[in-house]
C-alpha cells in the first residue's frame, strides 16, 4: 500500500471518529423523533473539501454507519438507509468543490455553495423519511409533508449555519486544513 493511500485512510478514520464524537455534543434537544444540532458535519465537510467527493462520501458513509451503532431510531429498513448512511454520505458531495492542486483552500463562496448543495441533499433524505414514516406524528390535520419540512429544517438550518461559520473561519485562519500534500 502506498503512503498516500494510507494517509487518506487514516484521515478518513480520524474524521469519521471525530464526527461521531461531535455528534454527541448537542445544542438543544427539542426533537422527539431524532434530529439535533451538533457539529457532526464539520469533519465530513473538511475531508470532502480536502480530498474530494469520493473520500467525502466514504467518510459520510462511515459516520452514518457509526450512527447506527450508537442508538438509532429505526422503524423500517428504508428509513434506516435514508436517515443514517445516505443522509451523511451525501454530505461528501461537497467534495466536487474541493480545493484545486496548489490552492490552499476553496474560496468562501465555493465553500458556501458546496455546503448548501450537500446539506440540501441531506435534507431531502431526512424529509423523505419524515413524510413516509414519521408523518404519523404530525399534529392533527397537518399535512405530513409540511410537518416533515418544518421538523427537519428546524435543526438542519441551524446546524448548517454553525458548520458554515466554522468552515469559513477555518478556511480563513487555517487554510492548510484544506490543502492536500503529496507525500511522494
Amino acid at each position: 500500500m502506498d503512503r498516500e493511500r494510507l494517509t487518506i485512510m487514516i484521515e478518513v478514520a480520524v474524521m469519521a471518529g471525530l464526527a461521531l464524537v461531535l455528534s454527541f455534543v448537542k445544542f438543544g434537544a427539542l426533537w422527539a423523533m431524532g434530529g439535533s444540532i451538533s457539529l457532526v458535519m464539520v469533519p465530513i465537510f473538511l475531508i470532502a473539501f480536502r480530498r474530494g467527493f469520493k473520500v467525502g462520501i466514504l467518510t459520510g458513509l462511515l459516520v452514518g454507519l457509526l450512527g447506527l451503532v450508537t442508538g438509532p431510531t429505526i422503524v423500517h429498513i428504508v428509513q434506516l438507509v435514508l436517515d443514517y448512511p445516505l443522509a451523511y454520505m451525501v454530505l461528501g458531495v461537497a467534495g466536487i468543490f474541493a480545493a484545486k492542486k496548489g490552492q490552499l483552500a476553496p474560496k468562501a463562496s465555493i465553500i458556501v455553495v458546496g455546503l448548501l448543495l450537500a446539506t440540501s441533499l441531506r435534507f431531502l433524505s431526512h424529509f423523505s423519511s419524515g413524510v413516509i414514516w414519521f408523518g404519523q406524528y404530525a399534529p392533527e390535520g397537518m399535512n405530513p409533508a409540511i410537518y416533515s419540512l418544518f421538523y427537519n429544517l428546524s435543526y438542519l438550518v441551524p446546524e448548517m449555519l454553525i458548520t458554515m461559520a466554522l468552515l469559513l473561519f477555518l478556511a480563513k485562519s487555517y487554510p492548510q486544513f484544506f490543502k492536500t500534500r503529496s507525500l511522494t
